[in-house]
C-alpha cells in the first residue's frame, strides 16, 4: 500500500482500526496489506508527533494487538460497535 495511490478515507480507516484495542495487526494486514512496521510508518507519517508518541506507548507490549499473543478465547478483531459497520 502506497500512501501516494490511496485515497484518504483509506487511510483514516487505518489509523482507525490501529487505535482500536481488540484490531490485531495480523488483521490490518489481511484487510490492507501493511505489516506492522507499516503501519507504525503510516501513523508517524499522518498524525502530530504527541498523538503518535500517545499512539506508541498504548500499543507496545499489548496483547490485543498481535494474534500470536491474545488469548485463544478472542475470536473476532472487530469491536462489538463495528458489527453493523461495512468498511
Amino acid at each position: 500500500m502506497n500512501n501516494a495511490t490511496v485515497d484518504q478515507a483509506t487511510i483514516d480507516r487505518v489509523i482507525q482500526m490501529a487505535w482500536e484495542d481488540r484490531t490485531t495487526f495480523d488483521a490490518i494486514q489481511r484487510q490492507f496489506g501493511l505489516n506492522e512496521s507499516a503501519v507504525i510508518r503510516l501513523m508517524r507519517q499522518s498524525m502530530k508527533a504527541s498523538s503518535f508518541k500517545m499512539w506508541r506507548s498504548r500499543v507496545t507490549g499489548r496483547k490485543t494487538k498481535h494474534q500470536a499473543l491474545r488469548s485463544d478465547e478472542v475470536m473476532r478483531f472487530k469491536s462489538r460497535d463495528q458489527k453493523n459497520r461495512d468498511f
